[in-house]
Order: C-alpha cells, then structure tokens, then sequence
C-alpha cells in the first residue's frame, strides 16, 4: 500500500511537471468546428500513462521489457503527432511494429502461423485506434479505461494472469488524470491527445492479450464491448455515407449527447463508464463459466447495444445533419 501511495504522488507530480512543459511549450489544443470543446486547453496530458508504466517497471522490475518498448514507441509517436502533424504511414507503421513487440512479449509471434498473426495484428492495430477516436469529450478516455482496469483487477485476483501491480498502478495513473480531466465542459485542465488515448488503449490491449491468452476465451473482449458498438458501428455508418475515415468527426453517440443534445461531459463519460462497468461485472459474476453461456452473452450484450445505437441514431442524427447544416452556410 506504501508503495502504491508513492507511485501515486509520483505520478501527481510529473503530471503537474508536464503541465509547465507543455504551457511553456505551447502545447495546446485548439477548438474548431469538429470539436466539443469550446476552450483553448493543454494537450498530451495522458502521457501520464506511459509514464505511470515506466514508473512501475522502476519499482517492480522489467517484467515485461518488450511491452515497455512498443508501449514507448507508439505513444513517443503519438506525443510527437499531438506536437507536429505526422504522415498517416508513419503512425501506422510505429502502431504496428509496438503491437508485435506487445505480441512477442505474449510469446504469440509465431511465424509458422503467420497469416493469423497478421490478422490479430490488424484487429489489435485497429482496436487501439477505435479507443483513440473515442476520446472526444472530457472524462470519457479516464473514466472509460477505468471501467476496463477495474474489472481486470478483479478477474486477475482469483485468476491470475498478469502482474496485479501492472493493473493498479495504470489505475492509479487514471485516476490522476481524472483529477484534471474528469470535469464539466470548459473545467479541464488538460486532454489526454493521442499519446494518451493510444497509450492506455495499447496497455488495455496488452492486459486483454495475457487474459484470453491465459483463458483460451476470446469473449473477454466484452470488457471493450461499449467502445466498441460506438466506434465500429459509426465506422460503418461513415463508410455508408462515403465520408473519409480519416477526416475529424462528431458523429459518435456521445458526441451527438454532448454536443446537439447539450448532455454534460461528465454525464456523458459516466454513462459511458457504468454501462461497461454493468456489463463487465455480470459478466464476471453471473454468467455461467462455460464457452457457450460466455458467447450467448457477448452476442446479446452486443444486439443490445446496437439496437440502442441505431434508435439513438435514427431518432437524434437529424440534429447533426442540421449543425453540419449550418457549417456550409
């Protein structure tokens, strides 16, 4: 517990230490028409995470050196990308290189199965960067890798597949930035820029990696079920309106509550936040341990989830449809 305090207090500090570097700096981000933010606010504040992990390894050892580097590498990436705008190629190919060290840190890069090595590499590439476009309101990327680590935490007590102390320490460093991102509309000090959003995604990822690895059981993935109904299924809507993937957007959910049904940020990243937390913990503890209860209530969980998506949209997507409108006048 000690020492846990100590990382905390650690962590604190060097998030107030980048506070400095980046005001003096200029590091900030800037509003414009895709935002849902109104106010000009320092950015790259989730590189807490990369550091919260490095601080760990410090007093825990270097369990897992090759982590360490892919994790350093694509956030170092992603920090230089919140600076000085990166070519798309660049950030894909650092995202790809992290994610196979991340999979020979697994022990899972085998090249004699490479073909399904390549396709989890795309699905762990992908994945990660689905995390990152959600992350468009305050509160919604800390609160949501909570509710994430949380239940990690407690599957891994009784069956242990990763180091705890890896788990509570990115804990620790979520909560810290909660501290200054978890606020209404125009209260945050900070935003957590790709270093962040990529950062903790890659961690969740890796932790994910070592529980279905240990498991055998894909379906803990639900841990990332709500993110991912929202970012795939916006996806897919973006696809069905021939818009570029790669262009900035407000077409998620809870950009759409946020935004055009003026739903507070921390309101927002809450129900973001509880619904995955609600859907993680029963599936922990009241779904059946077996291949086929733990499929039947991925799959429900997830027709669920879309069915609400796709009410939401058709009910309240028109309201978008008028602000961007409003944009061409």
């Amino acid at each position: 517990m000690i020492t846990y305090i100590i990382i905390f207090i650690l962590l604190l500090i060097a998030e107030l230490l980048y506070f400095r570097i980046a005001d003096k700096c200029n590091i900030i981000d800037k509003p414009n028409e895709r935002s849902s933010h109104s106010t000009i606010v320092l950015r790259g504040g989730g590189i807490i995470f990369l550091i919260g992990v490095w601080i760990w390894s410090a007093f825990f050892g270097f369990q897992y050196p090759w982590f360490l580097m892919g994790l350093t590498l694509v956030a170092g990436i992603s920090f230089v990308d919140d600076v000085h705008s990166l070519p798309d190629s660049v950030r894909l190919v650092a995202q790809f290189a992290a994610a196979a060290m991340a999979f020979y840190q697994l022990g899972i890069l085998h090249w004699s199965m490479w073909w399904i090595i390549l396709l989890a590499l795309i699905v762990y590439v992908g994945a990660t960067n689905v995390i990152n476009f959600m992350d468009g309101i305050n509160g919604i990327t800390a609160g949501y890798s909570l509710a994430v680590l949380i239940p990690l935490a407690l599957v891994n007590l009784t069956d242990t597949f990763v180091a705890q102390s890896l788990i509570v320490s990115t804990i620790l460093a979520s909560l810290v930035f909660c501290v200054f991102n978890f606020r209404p509309k125009g209260k945050a000090k900070c935003f957590a820029g790709d270093v962040g959003s990529i950062g903790i995604a890659f961690i969740m990822l890796f932790l994910l990696g070592h529980l279905i690895i240990r498991t055998g059981d894909i379906t803990w993935l639900i841990f990332l079920l709500v993110y991912g109904v929202d970012g795939c299924l916006t996806i897919a809507h973006r696809i069905m309106l021939h818009e570029n993937l790669g262009e900035a957007h407000r077409k998620h959910v809870y950009q759409i509550m946020a935004n055009e049904l003026k739903i507070g940020h921390v309101k927002v990243a809450l129900l973001y936040m509880v619904i995955q937390l609600v859907i993680s913990l029963g599936f922990i503890y009241f779904c059946p341990n077996t291949m086929l209860a733990h499929w039947l209530y991925l799959i429900g969980a997830f027709v669920v989830l879309a069915i609400v998506y796709i009410l939401f949209m058709k009910k309240y997507y028109h309201l978008h449809e008028q602000y961007l409108a409003t944009l061409k006048k």
